[in-house]
């Protein structure tokens, strides 16, 4: 395998499937068998959600709720969907450790930076919940720095376009895809890979982010093989 230890990104939004919000316990099973797929190969799997399928602060903000407390109920609902897809990797006979910014004990380990590394040495796929613990960061930002933090080869950042494009390929039948970019061909085309934090610091620490359809069934595994799959964005 290519890549020896990745951190993995979903978004929220991922785990609805065909739903209009929540999570879809089919879509939660079809992950859990994907990662199961590079974990059986031995690589050490980090991984951060979104919690846009059941709450996003901004969009809370926008309807005149404090945005600080937005971004909170935000973090629990990462947390909610850490926990789901911990049971779903669990079910599928897998390790998992949820370790989370703000401190739930009941449910969760508190962020070390050193016991994850443990974990992820031992085997065991560590899911990060609550985003950086701080609000105003998104859960893009949060992929990023435990990615720099556990020293990750790569961010895989799973969506459902196979790719970057030079424009929405939902929106626009015209787009075409990008194979590889370098951090400065992202900025100067203004193209949308992470929020500008989140990259920024990835392109600081010279962490490559590969962008790939997580919904298409073997793609996982293509990407941490090596193959051309999506759009790399590297230094």
């Amino acid at each position: 395998m290519k890549y020896k230890r990745i951190l993995l990104k979903l978004s929220g939004e991922a785990l609805m499937g065909d739903r209009q919000y929540g999570i879809d316990p089919k879509r939660l099973a079809e992950y859990a068998a994907e990662i199961k797929q590079i974990h059986e190969k031995g690589v050490q799997i980090a991984i951060v959600i979104g919690g846009g399928n059941i709450f996003r602060g901004v969009a809370g903000a926008s309807n005149g709720m404090d945005r600080v407390q937005g971004d909170y109920m935000g973090m629990l609902a990462t947390v909610i969907n850490g926990m789901a897809l911990q049971g779903a990797l669990e079910d599928a006979g897998m390790q998992t450790r949820l370790q989370t910014a703000l401190k739930i004990e009941a449910i969760a380990e508190p962020y070390i930076k050193r016991r994850a590394v443990r974990h992820l040495e031992k085997g065991r796929i560590v899911i990060f919940g609550a985003g950086t613990g701080n609000p105003y960061f998104t859960t893009d930002t949060a992929a990023v720095l435990r990615g720099v933090e556990v020293n990750a080869d790569v961010i895989l950042k799973g969506t459902r376009v196979d790719g970057i494009y030079t424009a929405d390929p939902e929106k626009d039948a015209s787009a075409t895809k990008y194979d590889t970019l370098t951090f400065e061909d992202v900025l100067q085309k203004g193209l949308n890979v992470m929020d500008t934090t989140a990259f920024t610091l990835s392109q600081e620490n010279e962490l490559p982010i590969i962008v790939f359809d997580m919904n298409k069934k073997g793609n996982l595994v293509k990407v941490c093989e090596g193959e051309l799959v999506g759009t790399t964005v590297n230094v």
